[in-house]
């Protein structure tokens, strides 16, 4: 999964980003989450 810097990095998106991060852990526990903080580096995250 991935969580991009649109929703993690804006402070009126934390309360949807910890949400979003819940809801991941909650039904996909097993799951990789990564985090990018632009488009160019989203390639990137992934392969961390």
């Amino acid at each position: 999964m991935l969580v991009g810097g649109g929703i993690r990095l804006i402070p009126a998106h934390f309360l949807l980003f910890e949400k979003l991060i819940n809801v991941i852990h909650e039904h996909a526990a097993q799951a990789r989450i990564a985090f990018n903080t632009n488009p160019a580096d989203t390639a990137e995250a992934v392969r961390r």
